[in-house]
């Protein structure tokens, strides 16, 4: 079966697990391999449980009329993410970084949903499971996608990015994060800047931290905003604040580790000003 046909089946009710215990009526289960386990193995038992299909890669565990033979079940998820990525045309927000990323993205969408059927990364399910798992949550219905990105290795970002495609992306900072999948520090910088190479070779959109120097050298050729320039963060009080061209928010936030966290804010802003 190739993916078209899989996504007019996905299409009818936009329900996928990789999980029996998750199962919903009408989902197609993945059937995903591990080191430790073989998913192929649970495809009567998610069938038994409700779902639509199985999409299996071991012929050897068919069951006619409700499993799906693929030549790998993990690159046929990220195909048929990437092939509803296309068919959504709504603007997707990307976001990596080595810290805050998952506070970076709930904040963000919690701004945002209440002005948008906005729908984000789940938990920090971020990698090359996750991402298309995320994508497959988006439906008809959704406005504004965002998806976290997390990597612990080169190239990661690259493949997560031509996934899901984002229109705008975020590297919220450079750290010391899964240094030694990285190679140092500098290998860090090279493989979450991977999401500003792919902004810039498909005309995207960065949004920056004028206060980091890394970033700002890394983004003179790409259209960038920065988002810190209207915004002053006061941490005087117990719960943080800030000042939005005189605008004064209150947050429910606390500890100056969260100050670069809710300088995303002002992301939120200007995607509500079509930035």
């Amino acid at each position: 079966m190739n993916i078209e046909a899989l996504y007019q089946i996905y299409s009818s009710n936009y329900l996928v697990t990789t999980d029996t215990r998750t199962i919903k009526r009408g989902a197609i289960f993945f059937s995903l391999q591990g080191d430790h386990f073989n998913g192929n193995k649970f495809a009567a038992t998610a069938i038994q449980k409700g779902a639509k299909y199985a999409v299996i890669d071991d012929a050897n565990y068919q069951i006619e009329g409700k499993t799906i033979v693929v030549d790998n079940v993990l690159e046929t998820l990220q195909k048929l993410a990437n092939y509803h990525r296309k068919q959504l045309k709504i603007p997707i927000i990307g976001i990596t970084g080595s810290n805050g990323k998952t506070t970076t993205k709930e904040l963000i969408h919690n701004v945002l949903a209440t002005q948008f059927k906005t729908k984000a990364t789940k938990g920090n399910l971020n990698n090359h499971i996750g991402v298309p798992l995320t994508l497959l949550s988006f439906t008809n219905k959704t406005e504004i996608g965002i998806v976290e990105m997390g990597a612990n290795h080169q190239k990661e970002i690259e493949f997560l990015s031509s996934i899901c495609e984002p229109d705008v992306g975020y590297i919220t900072n450079f750290g010391k994060a899964h240094l030694e999948g990285f190679g140092g520090i500098e290998g860090v910088i090279k493989g979450k800047s991977e999401l500003y190479t792919y902004l810039k070779n498909n005309n995207k959109i960065a949004f920056i931290d004028a206060k980091d120097a890394k970033q700002l050298e890394l983004t003179k050729t790409i259209d960038s905003i920065s988002l810190n320039s209207a915004v002053t963060i006061s941490s005087t009080q117990p719960l943080l604040s800030l000042n939005y061209n005189n605008e004064i928010i209150n947050t429910q936030l606390i500890g100056a580790y969260n100050l670069n966290n809710l300088q995303s804010c002002h992301f939120n802003w200007r995607i509500l000003q079509g930035f």
